[in-house]
């Protein structure tokens, strides 16, 4: 699993230099040379991803690597995850051939038992995203962990998107300033980016309005297999650039939409549980932060009793459910100012904090 890179002293992100506006334009890099070496961080003990041209050393024909990038394979680690069945697909490539690249990555990318020791070692070691609020990163253990999936989710004029938005730019940050050293992508499904919001939240910590705006890659997504083609793009941008956040605000608005009724219900989702499990393994592969948000509905079975104190939910189901690491509940309060809860989490407890949305961003709410 990768952790984000370290940044040069000036603040830019590592890596090739290529814009995001290449990285979109040129999705077939067949006639593109490529470093045969793993992306190395600058801590020695950092974990790396490795571009799929390592391949070539174990024997892996050229033409074959072309075809498991032009089929959105663009790491070793990609090959490694994915399940036979699915590598299969890939064309003009036989089921032979896919076993033994399989095989070579299997050599590259450790798949067996650790302990847990070393897993509480690479625990430590990773990076999470501040949010501009002090008190919401007591409550979430320091801020947004990267190399999982966090689902916001509320009522609209919560903070979900203006919180994402913070986001954005915490992540270019340098790691002791509470950042990642990273791009963001970000996929728009509502349409509720604002590049100025961003301007605004730069402009308080004293970053460059223009770079920040750049190391931004966004994409206005308008259907569920629009939604999916998107992550493919994305694996690809990030095995040329160091990104540290993917944004998709919001994962269900489509599914809801494209899919209706209890007819369509089992369809929509299997093609969420598609694309949620995409998320997972760009988080995987890359050490992203993955932040989704989501929408909520009112419980109208009355499985919740009389007593329920809240009676609403999120969208999405069980698979929405198992999909994230850790899901906030932010709910209104008074003036500008929001709660945010801790609502399911493996090592936060259950707890809440209020907090504010300002012309800044995300701030601490004022001391009443």
């Amino acid at each position: 699993m990768a952790t984000p890179a370290k940044r040069s002293s000036k603040g830019k992100p590592k890596g090739p230099e290529k814009t995001i506006s290449d990285s979109i334009e040129d999705i077939t890099l067949e006639d593109k040379q490529r470093e045969v070496t793993a992306v190395e961080m600058d801590d020695a003990d950092a974990k790396t991803y490795h571009h799929i041209e390592i391949l070539e050393q174990a024997g892996v024909q050229t033409s074959d690597i072309k075809k498991l990038r032009s089929a959105g394979y663009h790491t070793v680690e990609a090959i490694a995850f994915a399940p036979k069945r699915e590598l299969y697909g890939v064309k003009g490539i036989s089921e032979q051939k896919i076993e033994k690249i399989q095989e070579e990555a299997h050599k590259i990318v450790p798949m067996g038992f650790t302990t847990a020791g070393e897993v509480h070692v690479s625990r430590a070691d990773k990076i999470q995203l501040q949010t501009g609020s002090r008190k919401l990163d007591r409550l979430l253990g320091g801020g947004i962990e990267t190399a999982s999936v966090t689902e916001i989710f509320g009522e609209f004029r919560t903070g979900k998107s203006q919180l994402c938005h913070q986001l954005a730019v915490m992540c270019q940050l340098p790691v002791d300033l509470g950042g990642a050293e990273g791009r963001c992508l970000w996929i728009d499904t509502e349409g509720t980016f604002r590049p100025e919001r961003l301007l605004a939240i730069a402009e308080r910590y004293g970053m460059n309005g223009e770079d920040v705006l750049d190391h931004v890659a966004y994409a206005r997504c308008y259907n569920t297999d629009h939604q999916q083609e998107l992550l493919r793009k994305a694996a690809q941008m990030m095995s040329e650039s160091r990104y540290a956040l993917v944004v998709v605000d919001s994962a269900m608005a489509l599914f809801r939409t494209d899919f209706s009724g209890r007819a369509q219900l089992a369809d929509r989702q299997m093609s969420l549980a598609r694309f949620l499990r995409g998320l997972l393994r760009l988080a995987d592969e890359f050490g992203v932060a993955i932040v989704i948000t989501n929408q909520v509905t009112a419980c109208v079975d009355g499985s919740g009793g009389m007593f329920q104190v809240d009676p609403k939910k999120p969208i999405g189901g069980h698979i929405m459910a198992h999909s994230s690491t850790t899901r906030l509940y932010l709910k209104k309060n008074k003036g500008e100012c929001r709660t945010c809860r801790i609502y399911d989490s493996p090592c936060l407890p259950e707890d809440e904090c209020t907090f504010a949305i300002t012309a800044r961003g995300i701030d601490d709410a004022p001391a009443t």
